[in-house]
């Protein structure tokens, strides 16, 4: 099984969308905010190309195999820039940055933090490297995904007030 950073994202916002992802049901590629999420990505700091590294990298816990693709790291300070449209989802903005440290150090990277960046907001917010605890957390995660991903049933739906704008939502709501 290959786990990525989407799947971290979607196992702390529902768990229903982490289950349809998982079992490639996808419908992303129909979302007017997914693609303007990754316009503000691609566009908001053009001249970082030339300064940091784009990098993908896996590594493997258990028999689950981890691929991580870091549009911005800043290799001489080891630290991953992520940008977001908004700080609506941070916990999971987080959790996804973790899953990079974590990956990072899986393959050799000591220390590494990030940087979450919300252009629209003017705000950025700093990461520190994993503790043993957040590794801890991270491994739960991963193992929990995997049992989610096997599951025969689909988990229910969940109440939130973001799902109106969720890629998934007609899945889920339309009758």
């Amino acid at each position: 099984m290959n786990l990525t950073a989407t799947h971290i994202h979607y196992y702390i916002v529902c768990k229903r969308k982490l289950w349809l992802f998982a079992n490639d049901i996808g419908c992303e590629h129909t979302s007017d905010l997914v693609y303007e999420g990754k316009l503000i990505s691609e566009t908001t700091y053009p001249q970082r190309s030339k300064k940091y590294t784009e990098l993908e990298l896996k590594a493997q816990y258990q028999h689950i195999i981890l691929s991580a693709k870091i549009d911005f790291y800043d290799v001489k300070n080891k630290v991953v820039h992520e940008v977001k449209k908004s700080d609506k989802l941070e916990q999971a903005h987080i959790a996804q940055v973790q899953f990079y440290l974590y990956v990072l150090e899986q393959n050799g990277v000591e220390h590494p933090s990030g940087l979450l960046e919300y252009p629209r907001l003017r705000q950025t917010m700093k990461i520190p490297p994993l503790n043993e605890e957040e590794r801890k957390e991270v491994e739960k995660w991963l193992s929990e995904i995997v049992q989610l991903r096997n599951s025969e049933k689909c988990p229910p739906r969940i109440y939130k007030k973001y799902c109106h704008t969720c890629s998934y939502f007609e899945f889920c709501y339309v009758e």
